[in-house]
């Protein structure tokens, strides 16, 4: 079978892990700052906190901005859940802004239509979540200025998006936003087997973000509420978790970070023959804004139904009969059971909706070789003649 995306561990990334190994510290050492560290620099923001994956990290970067009961998280439908759900571990209340038919991330006219409303009844959000789908960034600079005019907060999910760039800037340098945050899941840019990292250029928020990683606990005598006992007191001074990444992990993602130019290169020139060999097939093959340099975590195509009767399943099945791993991203959030039980329904956000209908991800990772990436070009023909 040909998954639809695969991580590349390389023998220097084993090296890197096994030095861990070996090292006197395999939880909570150097390796976890360096590895922060490297990233930051490479993304132009001013710190890094590591994480055990990109949810954690978007439940933190949701606390730090104070959210909470009362108040409302706007997301993207287009999404994994985990986007959502952030918003509902806070006591908030969760929201969606349709996506835009091109790009397949928010609309900046249905968010300015919806803020607009929002103002006039009082339920504006206090949070914003622009989630930049397949490594596409977001309209950032238009959804920022929203911001500034309403009075929300910015978390980029860039779960999809590290090794982007959007006008010119890396993905993560947080020009426009208070928090971004990436993930190291396997199938993505660059893994740490499972985490993620938030990036900010807030020194508050940098030091509440570490704290809220590791039970809410310091050792900072100037935020404790009482004198230390010793050199060895700490005070819990609010509620954390325990969401903290190992060094192990940090090893592999900083050894990781060496292939970050050449991953995203080989998926571009892997897009570029997707894009050229299925432009005659009934396809709508995924639009790259002028703006943005995309990471390509994924390549997902539609199904037209206005050149072909065969239907998004018939293809799904077909292709995974001929062993290719295609997937769908994403099932709208809205439609999920838990959030149906929320009040949410069918039909709220249309543009979402028909794109997940006729969706789905081909095969994008850089190690996918020519006569793979042929034989998925070949299996699309056979399909679609």
């Amino acid at each position: 079978m040909i998954p639809y995306g695969r991580q590349h561990i390389t023998d220097a990334d084993v090296a890197a892990v096994v030095e861990a190994l070996r090292s006197d510290w395999i939880t909570q050492g150097p390796a976890i700052p360096r590895f922060e560290q490297a990233l930051a620099a490479r993304v132009g923001a001013a710190h890094g906190v590591a994480v055990a994956n990109a949810t954690a990290a978007l439940h933190i970067a949701c606390l730090a901005l104070d959210l909470g009961p009362g108040d409302r998280l706007w997301t993207s439908p287009n999404t994994f859940v985990a986007s959502a759900n952030c918003g509902l571990y806070c006591g908030a209340t969760v929201d969606f802004v349709d996506i835009d038919p091109r790009s397949y991330n928010m609309s900046v006219p249905a968010l300015e239509a919806r803020l607009a409303a929002a103002q006039a009844n009082g339920t504006l959000p206090k949070v914003v979540v622009p989630v930049h789908f397949a490594g596409q960034s977001c309209d950032m600079a238009a959804i920022h200025a929203l911001g500034q005019r309403y009075g929300f907060r910015i978390i980029e999910d860039a779960s999809h998006a590290v090794g982007g760039s959007y006008l010119g800037q890396p993905v993560g340098a947080c020009r426009y936003s208070d928090i971004t945050v990436f993930s190291f899941h396997p199938v993505k840019i660059i893994t740490t087997a499972e985490g993620g990292m938030a990036m900010t250029n807030d020194p508050m928020l940098a030091a509440r973000l570490e704290r809220l990683r590791s039970h809410g606990i310091t050792r900072d005598a100037g935020l404790m509420e009482s004198s230390p006992d010793g050199p060895w007191d700490y005070q819990q001074i609010e509620l954390g978790y325990n969401y903290r990444l190992t060094d192990l992990q940090a090893a592999l993602g900083h050894s990781q970070l060496s292939q970050l130019e050449s991953s995203v290169a080989r998926r571009h020139a892997i897009a570029a023959r997707y894009d050229a060999e299925l432009a005659d097939l009934p396809l709508i093959t995924p639009w790259q804004s002028p703006d943005a340099h995309s990471a390509l975590h994924l390549y997902p195509v539609q199904l037209d139904p206005a050149r072909t009767a065969l239907t998004r399943r018939a293809l799904f099945d077909g292709l995974r009969a001929a062993g290719i791993g295609v997937n769908v991203h994403y099932i709208p959030v809205h439609t999920q059971p838990h959030y149906r039980r929320l009040g949410f329904s069918r039909g709220q956000f249309p543009v979402a909706e028909a794109y997940y209908a006729n969706a789905v991800s081909l095969p994008m990772f850089p190690t996918l070789t020519e006569a793979e990436q042929g034989t998925v070009i070949a299996a699309l023909r056979h399909l679609l003649a």
